[in-house]
């Protein structure tokens, strides 16, 4: 009898034992299980999540973010474009979404944009939108129209736009020639070019014959006297 309750005693404290133990491994498990979620949770806050959520912050559908920032390279990018254009212009993001998704760099396109929109006073001018986006120098293109409408009286922004971008092409379809341009110094004149004289062909020098060598020349033997 005194055996059994020994036994059972000795059960009693093994089994708690076994619990105790079995508690910080289910905590280690536990943890174990939490945290790849976790990583995998915040692997997603990523470009594509700040280019969404900006997006839709200026007015953009979800379906229009969606497929712009999936399409887009730099997604952030795409979105400071839009975001940019929507709060400095009064053109509108959906608007600017096409443009600023076919741009080589975004940010380039949007300065151009907020720079001529800024230049011309005007309330909302989708036309800028295209030809900043056609310039493959959209900043330079900017400079151009700005900079121009800020010296000539009474020069119209379409007249300025036409301007620059045919400049633009210019620019961009003589540097792909693989020969530089002549520069010429200022106050010169370019001088005519002459045809020059053909010349004569030179004939070749003939082989000059080699040197015979000298005979030595004999001695002349004296004669004797009283010889014939």
């Amino acid at each position: 009898m005194i055996k059994k309750v020994v036994n059972r005693g000795k059960n009693r404290q093994d089994s708690s034992i076994s619990k105790i133990l079995r508690l910080p491994v289910l905590a280690i498990a536990g943890s174990l299980i939490i945290l790849p979620n976790m990583a995998v949770a915040a692997s997603y806050r990523n470009d594509y999540s700040v280019c969404s959520g900006r997006l839709l912050s200026v007015g953009v559908k979800a379906e229009a973010a969606s497929a712009g920032c999936a399409a887009a390279l730099r997604p952030k990018d795409l979105a400071a474009c839009v975001v940019k254009i929507d709060k400095e212009t009064q053109i509108a993001a959906t608007d600017a979404l096409f443009s600023c998704g076919k741009a080589r760099r975004p940010e380039e396109l949007a300065t151009c944009v907020v720079g001529i929109s800024l230049s011309t006073k005007e309330e909302a001018n989708p036309t800028v939108l295209d030809y900043c986006g056609r310039s493959l120098l959209p900043v330079r293109f900017g400079q151009c129209v700005v900079g121009l409408r800020s010296q000539i009286v009474d020069f119209p922004a379409t007249q300025a736009l036409d301007t620059c971008i045919s400049a633009d092409d210019s620019v961009i379809g003589g540097s792909s020639s693989s020969t530089p341009p002549t520069i010429i110094p200022a106050g010169s004149s370019p001088s005519l070019e002459t045809t020059p004289f053909p010349t004569q062909p030179v004939a070749p020098i003939q082989p000059v014959a080699p040197i015979q060598p000298v005979v030595p020349i004999q001695p002349v033997v004296p004669i004797q006297p009283g010889t014939n």
